[in-house]
């Protein structure tokens, strides 16, 4: 039977009387309960990592079914971007008209995760549709992909809120997300066979390591094999 244990509180102030003398900072504190749990024997839990959800293949057809029935343009776009680029939300809204080069097919993205730049690539099949929101942006005069009819560009909010309404029109059990969307265009990937060094410099992860997660789960060379497969995605 374990007798009752003092608080914590009671017992921080018992420690603070010996420990300080020492001036402790935080990086010395630290070291001292590191040596503190070894002393005690105690092992830090570890925290299983939760595989993300990843729609399948019939629900994202599903949902963009009620996308194209909705015949509004500019959303149709938004969400092809989102399913073929992988790219995250607060990249998303930053994408000016003058990033996207379609003589290669792929679009420049600023200040990424980590401030850093990289290329993504999208479909040739993709091409027409995003030149046609282009030109109509461009006699807009706006500065970014996508904007508001008030000239200003959306926001991470209002991007999830479209996503959203058209989850609740398909009937989805779970809202998709522009982060689930990314999900599966990576992990569909992985399904195809394309090496995570490849996958890599267009996701914005910052190693292959962080790309593990999605082979659980299951681009110039790179941007070869993306244009082999991509013309088998579901949407």
């Amino acid at each position: 039977m374990i007798e009752k244990r003092v608080s914590a509180k009671r017992k921080a102030r018992e420690l603070a009387k010996y420990l300080r003398a020492e001036r402790p900072d935080y990086a010395y504190l630290k070291r001292v309960f590191q040596h503190l749990r070894d002393e005690l024997e105690i092992e830090v839990p570890k925290v299983s990592k939760k595989l993300p959800y990843v729609p399948t293949e019939e629900e994202l057809k599903r949902y963009y079914e009620v996308v194209w029935k909705a015949k509004n343009f500019q959303d149709m776009v938004i969400v092809k971007t989102l399913m073929y680029t992988g790219i995250r939300v607060s990249e998303l809204i930053h994408i000016k008209l003058t990033d996207i080069d379609f003589n290669y097919c792929q679009i420049r993205i600023n200040q990424g995760k980590g401030s850093k730049d990289r290329i993504v690539p999208f479909p040739q099949s993709f091409k027409e549709l995003l030149a046609m929101h282009v030109d109509s942006m461009k006699k807009k005069q706006t500065v970014y992909l996508f904007e508001s009819s008030w000239k200003k560009k959306y926001t991470d909010r209002g991007i999830r809120k479209i996503l959203a309404k058209y989850s609740e029109e398909a009937g989805l059990t779970q809202n998709l997300s522009p982060h689930k969307l990314r999900h599966f265009l990576l992990t569909w990937l992985k399904k195809q066979g394309i090496d995570d060094a490849l996958i890599q410099p267009y996701s914005g992860h910052e190693s292959r390591k962080s790309l593990e997660v999605y082979s659980k789960l299951a681009i110039t060379d790179a941007q070869l094999e993306y244009n082999q497969v991509i013309n088998k995605f579901p949407v």
